[in-house]
């Protein structure tokens, strides 16, 4: 984008970050400055320990009692604290405006990680009873935070923000791609996220279109989108939420366009709702996304809410709520088309190259051990390696229970004392997965301490249930090919 489409001039952004970083508003310095009391009473916009300790109006406070607790502060104790920016020109970018006797803030500008600041609109919580803006910029909230934990973060050359709105996944690309490249179908948003680049030193190509439109024929190492992915009848009020498709319809476009996008290798993330349909199985329904594609796909649900609760949640997010004749319209068009719930969740997509594509959609709704990006990264690292060895590798290589695997019982007393009734293997890190498992597979783990080969393990197990060897093996080669997906049993390095 060129220099003038931003919220300030060059010159003014420059003015902008030398008024920040010499108040120290940064997120370190605003903890430091606060304490952990008035830290943990932002976070649930308590204000009240936050405003005893900036009462003194220095440039710190002053711009902590605007930005992050919203009151209306004098215009001299604004001008010193934004200097060398002009008031003039804060109120022209709308970094302020007037309200009543003094300034307050105008936009949302948040110090967040360690060192930078990301600008965009003010939530509604805000400014009740003003509408939202059609083309209304989100800042940092719980889906941005989801896709930010769960992006692989590996170095790669191109990295693409689809739907970059504030900018603030791109952000976090620059820290490990060569080349940021970021898109929006709202000039709005662009003029957003190129203010937040510059202010944070960044340079990014921002290319205006909806979805992959900007950058129909090229391809990236790694893609991410957080998308306006809210599923309805297709009515479009805010672009941030509605994106003009029928139903859980971009789901399908994104999966669609994947193997267009991606460099032999490449990793394409986007978050992502479904419809849970009366009488169909959701995960068959998703998994349909992606056939024909070429690519390993790894779809995890990580929340389901009923019709209602949806969309109260996404009419108050704009402030909504009081409008019963568009929620009912709504809950109709669900009603219409037999949606009994919507999923929420991440979907992540490789283009590997081969012929045989896994595709896996299942239900990951237990709290993880971030980062999740990690556990991505490590899920298509397994898939790579089961791929290479195939069935005969997989019984000829030696094993290792996962670190801290856990063994859970469940038993009824009888009359002859504890009788077991269920046994499952706990993972206490990572994806915390756990898995109802036979007493075959318990000693098959049990034994798996990397130094025995699986096909070892296999035919002692055999003598001793007197079983054949070569039927043992066919049945625990994909039983322990599953485990290795999970993780719960890790492949020793020869």
């Amino acid at each position: 984008m060129d220099e003038h489409d931003m919220l300030l001039s060059p010159a003014g952004v420059e003015a902008l970050r030398t008024a920040l970083s010499r108040a120290a508003y940064t997120s370190n310095g605003i903890a430091d400055r606060l304490g952990p009391q008035a830290t943990g009473g932002i976070a649930r916009n308590d204000f009240r320990a936050a405003l005893r300790a900036t009462a003194d109006r220095d440039p710190l406070a002053t711009l902590i009692r605007v930005f992050i607790c919203d009151q209306t502060e004098p215009e001299a104790a604004v001008a010193a604290a934004l200097a060398p920016l002009t008031v003039a020109e804060a109120l022209a970018g709308g970094l302020v405006e007037r309200h009543g006797d003094g300034l307050r803030a105008g936009v949302d500008l948040e110090p967040y990680a360690d060192d930078w600041w990301v600008l965009a609109d003010l939530p509604v919580s805000s400014r009740p009873g003003r509408p939202l803006h059609s083309e209304h910029v989100l800042g940092i909230g719980g889906a941005t935070q989801t896709l930010i934990g769960a992006a692989v973060r590996r170095p790669v050359e191109t990295a693409l923000d689809l739907g970059t709105g504030s900018g603030v996944q791109a952000l976090h690309l620059a820290t490990h791609a060569r080349r940021v490249t970021a898109t929006d179908v709202s000039e709005r948003a662009l003029r957003f996220a190129a203010t937040t680049a510059a202010l944070n030193g960044q340079d990014w190509e921002l290319l205006r279109g909806d979805l992959v439109a900007p950058v129909a024929g090229r391809r990236f190492d790694l893609v991410v989108s957080n998308p306006p992915f809210v599923v309805g009848p297709g009515t479009t009020t805010h672009v941030y939420r509605d994106s003009g498709r029928v139903g859980d319809a971009i789901g399908a476009e994104l999966a669609a366009a994947a193997p267009g996008l991606l460099t032999e290798g490449g990793t394409m993330q986007y978050l992502a709702n479904w419809v849970h349909v009366t009488g169909e199985d959701w995960g068959e329904r998703v998994a349909g996304w992606f056939a024909g594609t070429g690519l390993d796909a790894w779809v995890v649900q990580r929340e389901v809410a009923d019709p209602m609760a949806y969309v109260n949640l996404w009419l108050t997010d704009v402030g909504e709520a009081a409008d019963p004749h568009r929620a009912a319209a709504w809950l109709d068009w669900f009603d219409a088309h037999k949606v009994e719930a919507v999923g929420f969740g991440i979907v992540s997509l490789r283009r590997g190259g081969h012929a045989d594509p896994v595709v896996r959609v299942e239900d990951l709704r237990q709290r993880v051990e971030p980062p999740m990006g990690e556990r991505i990264a490590a899920w298509f690292d397994r898939q790579d390696w089961l791929r290479a060895r195939g069935a005969d590798g997989v019984l000829d290589a030696r094993y290792r229970a996962a670190e801290g695997l856990q063994l859970r019982q469940e038993a009824t007393m009888g009359d002859e004392g504890w009788a077991v009734d269920r046994q499952v293997l706990a993972m206490p890190h990572g994806l915390r997965w756990t898995e109802e498992i036979d007493p075959l597979v318990l000693a098959l783990v049990g034994g798996a301490d990397g130094r025995l080969p699986l096909r070892d393990q296999l035919a002692l197990l055999a003598a001793a249930h007197d079983v054949a060897p070569e039927e043992l093996a066919e049945a625990a080669g994909p039983i322990v090919a599953h485990l290795v997906e999970r993780g719960i049993v890790e492949p020793v390095s020869d």
